[in-house]
């Protein structure tokens, strides 16, 4: 007896379910498919994606709606385009056997007007995004004041998106005395509020512990330098060559950043993100279902609702800014009772934020460092060999293996396989014989000889960046440079100061990551930009830290610090005499250390006098600094000569 028959679905659904495959129920759908139809109530359900939510609430919606009758009687709200077409389709499939039974989607990004014509025509239920629902609501081009049934799909994942507004409103629009069900992956604070507004003494089903991670996932870090993140990201591709992975980042600049380095270093890898018009998304997860990419660099919003089967790997480039949202991205994997990895790449600064993902997600990470080069290979080898031996042979080829043997002849069956395998192999050996083991380099590497410090959110974060005035820029153009390339607000970029083949910035530590990842390997007019964390912790010498609304010190001059010989644009914090202007112009400070030289432009413009023996500027020892080994072009800045 087919185990789905002992939770009461009748034949309908059962000739449904015989076509679709399915032979036993998952945990959700065997706890909460005998609720549902044997009560009239509300119910939150608690459970991982992947593991047959929609089924869970979709038979017993089916079993229970009255095809005979035209009107709306259920809607179910999901958070995306993508999730509620898949709804839509599953449902089809459940409703196949049941005559007259009507499943209609509403959606951003397709024409309102034919929407309202199939609801029109008559749909029982209906699946909706929250934004389309609410304007078809205010529109009048929908009645859902009498429906029975109202389920919220992955309602954690809509109040993330800022859904809350919206699903308060449609659920105030439908009767009090229906049923409501929701089913949810997580149960943050604004998803219980919901339920205790909208829902009275709701049965609860929970498969696993609230917000637990899904069994069949396993969790992995490795900790870099956060200049090494995307070589930590190549590297893992390539020890895993079947990998079928979702690479999730923060921002679209990011996702578009990094899908585009995985192309040009050939990689078959395609970014999605909120700025993709829907043709470009619909293109792009055609060629993800069908293979054509293998890693799809992805936003957590626009990767909402991607249902596709035998994700091999979740790679969490970046961690999410809310740690909930580390359980949607490793659902991803995992599903359907197969096995899968979420892999998290860090920084040293952000080992605390795994501890508090363990507590959520109520399973324990396992450490782990980036292959080396020599490993990769290895894999890479055994790899090729094994594709080889399991290559079916097209006999078409039979023609031209007379010539093939004249060309081949008199290679031994030893020097031949070396030869074949060095065709696809030797790449692999050229690129990682050059390149330097990451696996010794746990997290970010102490700056000039003092210990790291851990950097935390709310803490100023100085850095030193290898361009300066030499490249055209003052204090104020290199501030909005900064602004606008790391997509940062007004007051995030403070104690801006430019010196001639260098500068530093400040920002708070929260951005510290975006700032080294963004950054580092950018290029300007043809050279690598290079920036690396100072010494000085706080950069603006005597300075008290505050930020007036141009990000300016609060301390004496522009953007830096108080020197002690008078004010002026940024000079870090100095012994050095004042010359006898007042020194409210330009300064340039030439070089390393050894000297500097103060040029005023205000009133009284005499140079001041030149000091060998000056403090070196902050974070500098008296020679050179190391070259950047991620990017070996990187243009060292110049000393200054000695006069």
């Amino acid at each position: 007896m087919n185990k789905f028959e002992q939770l009461g679905l009748n034949e309908s659904l059962l000739l449904a379910i015989k076509d679709l495959g399915f032979e036993n129920p998952s945990e959700v759908q065997e706890k909460a498919i005998p609720v549902l139809l044997e009560q009239d109530t509300d119910l939150v359900a608690l459970a991982q994606t992947g593991t047959g939510k929609t089924a869970a609430f979709g038979f017993p919606l089916i079993q229970k709606i009255d095809a005979n009758n035209r009107s709306t009687q259920a809607l179910i709200l999901s958070p995306t385009r993508e999730l509620c077409l898949q709804i839509t389709n599953e449902m089809k499939q459940y409703s196949k056997y049941v005559n007259g039974l009507h499943t209609v989607a509403i959606y951003g990004g397709a024409s309102i007007t034919e929407q309202a014509r199939e609801i029109k025509r008559g749909a029982q239920i209906i699946v909706a995004t929250p934004g389309r629902m609410q304007d078809m609501i205010n529109r009048g081009l929908v009645n859902i004041k009498n429906i029975n049934y109202c389920i919220l799909d992955e309602a954690d994942e809509m109040l993330n998106m800022g859904f809350y507004e919206d699903i308060v409103a449609i659920l105030s629009d439908t009767p009090d005395d229906k049923s409501t069900w929701l089913f949810s992956a997580t149960m943050p604070a604004e998803v219980a509020r919901i339920a205790k507004k909208f829902m009275h003494e709701p049965a609860e089903v929970t498969v696993g512990t609230k917000n637990s991670g899904s069994a069949t996932v396993s969790h992995e870090f490795y900790c870099v330098n956060a200049r090494d993140r995307y070589e930590a990201l190549k590297r893992l591709a390539d020890a895993n060559p079947d990998i079928f992975s979702v690479v999730f980042c923060r921002t679209k600049r990011d996702t578009q950043a990094v899908a585009e380095k995985l192309i040009e270093d050939g990689y078959s890898a395609a970014a999605l993100h909120g700025d993709l018009s829907q043709a470009q998304r619909d293109g792009v997860m055609k060629s993800f279902r069908g293979r054509q990419i293998q890693m799809l660099v992805a936003t957590d919003v626009a990767a909402r609702g991607i249902d596709v089967e035998n994700i091999t790997h979740v790679v969490n480039y970046q961690l999410p800014d809310e740690i909930e949202t580390y359980t949607h991205r490793s659902g991803r994997t995992g599903r359907a009772g197969k096995l899968g990895t979420s892999i998290v790449i860090i920084t040293k600064s952000e080992l605390r934020k795994i501890s508090s993902i363990e507590r959520i997600i109520k399973q324990k990470f396992e450490e782990k460092t980036i292959p080396s080069g020599i490993e990769i290979c290895e894999i890479q080898l055994l790899h090729l060999a094994n594709k080889i031996k399991d290559t079916e042979v097209d006999h078409e080829i039979d023609n031209y293996l007379p010539a093939i043997n004249d060309v081949l002849d008199g290679l031994s069956k030893e020097e031949l396989i070396k030869k074949m395998v060095s065709v696809e192999f030797n790449r692999f050996i050229a690129y990682y014989k050059k390149k330097r083991d990451l696996s010794g380099e746990k997290g970010d590497r102490p700056e000039r000889g003092s210990e790291p410090r851990e950097i935390r959110a709310g803490d100023p974060v100085r850095y030193f960046v290898n361009i300066g005035s030499r490249d055209d820029f003052d204090w104020m153009q290199l501030k909005d440079f900064l602004k606008e390339t790391l997509d940062l607000g007004r007051d995030d970029v403070f104690k801006v100061d430019v010196k001639e083949g260098f500068s530093f910035f400040n920002t708070d530590g929260e951005h510290t990551d975006k700032v080294m990842s963004i950054l580092n390997g950018f290029s300007l007019n043809g050279r690598r930009i290079n920036v690396e964390i100072s010494k000085n912790e706080g950069g603006g010498g005597s300075s008290s830290g505050r930020r007036d609304h141009n990000g300016r010190s609060s301390g004496g001059g522009f953007g830096g610090g108080r020197s002690s010989g008078g004010g002026g644009f940024g000079r870090e914090r100095s012994s050095a005499p004042r010359g006898g202007g007042s020194g409210f112009g330009p300064k340039k400070e030439s070089g390393f250390g050894g000297r500097s030289e103060t040029r005023s432009g205000g009133f009284g413009s005499d140079r001041a006098p030149r000091r060998t023996d000056a403090p070196k500027p902050e974070g500098f020892s008296s020679r050179a600094p190391r070259r950047s080994e991620s990017f070996g072009d990187s243009p060292r800045p110049r000393r200054p000569r000695k006069d």
